[in-house]
């Protein structure tokens, strides 16, 4: 157990919190940019319904993702609170970053990456904790290739399905799927997000001997991730929008069905088996599917190579930043 001081302890509390923010924040277009890029919602009501979908969580997943972040990356016993501020502060550095230059980059494997370099970084690489890091490590790249091979079932399915019926009705149709499979997104994304910070915060009151008996997630913590990250939804992601709703393909309503639910059911799955999958990882692997069953040149390709260059680089980059910050700490 580490010693701590309480008002260090509710500051590392609030650092989590306001990562969460900041992951509902930067990975906001994640759930909106079909509806918005299709203008079937406008961006106010499209961030107030994910936001909504976010929260609705709470209900409706359990809570694997957040088990396996809390323990099953970096071994529960050797982590200290310098730790969790040096995988904090990475994760948050990498988010701002490609935020400001509108990559869709992921805010889970930040934080992944982020406790992987502080806690490599603290006792070797033996406080990695092997299995739930391959699975998360495998996950980074089945993730978008399941949600592209959905996505471009779900289009050439739906095809076939409605070739006979009048395009006006057929755009009505897909308009309400749309909404309703937007609203899974959103409630999947929550469902796997918001979770990761739980696990942080979880092993943080474990590790400094404020979680009482088995290592468990208190509903405090769930409720008060699930807040954050829906805050965090509302105040938007308008710079990453235009890349995942109009830069990698055109979308429609037809197209922005499959998409979202394509991610949502790789969400869902991934969050059932408590794996920290991407969110921005799913959808984006979904959105280029769709456009690649229309025609391969739907794909703006050039767009979609920066964005998986991106996710390549963001665990080790977050997990140097970590590092760093987490160096930092052993100076005072």
């Amino acid at each position: 157990m580490h010693e701590i001081a309480f008002p260090l302890l509710v500051a590392l509390v609030a650092l989590a919190l306001a990562f969460d923010f900041l992951n509902g924040l930067h990975d906001a277009a994640n759930s909106i940019a079909t509806v918005v890029s299709t203008q079937l919602l406008s961006p106010v009501v499209a961030v107030a319904f994910a936001a909504v979908g976010n929260f609705l969580a709470y209900w409706i997943v359990g809570l694997h993702v957040a088990r396996t972040v809390g323990s099953g990356i970096i071994d529960k016993d050797v982590v200290t609170p310098a730790v969790v501020f040096g995988a904090l502060g990475g994760a948050m550095v990498w988010n701002v970053l490609t935020w400001i230059k509108g990559l869709p980059s992921s805010s889970s494997h930040a934080l992944i990456g982020g406790l992987l370099g502080a806690g490599i970084a603290h006792s070797g690489f033996s406080a990695v904790e092997s299995a739930g890091t391959s699975k998360t490590m495998i996950a980074i790249v089945l993730s978008p290739m399941i949600g592209f091979a959905i996505a471009m079932l779900l289009m050439l399915l739906t095809s076939v399905l409605f070739q006979r019926t009048p395009p006006a009705r057929a755009n009505s149709a897909f308009k309400a799927l749309h909404l309703v499979s937007s609203a899974a997104q959103s409630i999947s994304h929550g469902g796997n997000d918001a979770q990761k910070t739980m696990g942080v915060i979880a092993v943080l009151l474990y590790s400094t001997g404020h979680l009482q008996g088995e290592f468990h997630v208190p509903e405090w913590v769930v409720l008060s991730c699930y807040a954050a990250m829906s805050l965090g939804t509302l105040s938007g992601g308008w710079r990453i929008i235009r890349t995942m709703g109009t830069r990698l393909t055109r979308l429609n309503h037809h197209s922005g069905f499959c998409a979202s639910t394509a991610s949502s059911i790789v969400l869902f799955g991934a969050s059932a088996f408590g794996i920290p999958v991407s969110t921005t990882h799913a959808i984006t692997g979904s959105v280029v599917g769709t456009g690649a069953a229309r025609r391969s040149s739907a794909v703006r390709w050039s767009v979609a190579s920066r964005v998986v260059i991106a996710w390549f680089v963001t665990i080790p980059a977050s997990g140097a930043v970590a590092a760093l910050f987490y160096l930092l700490t052993t100076l005072f």
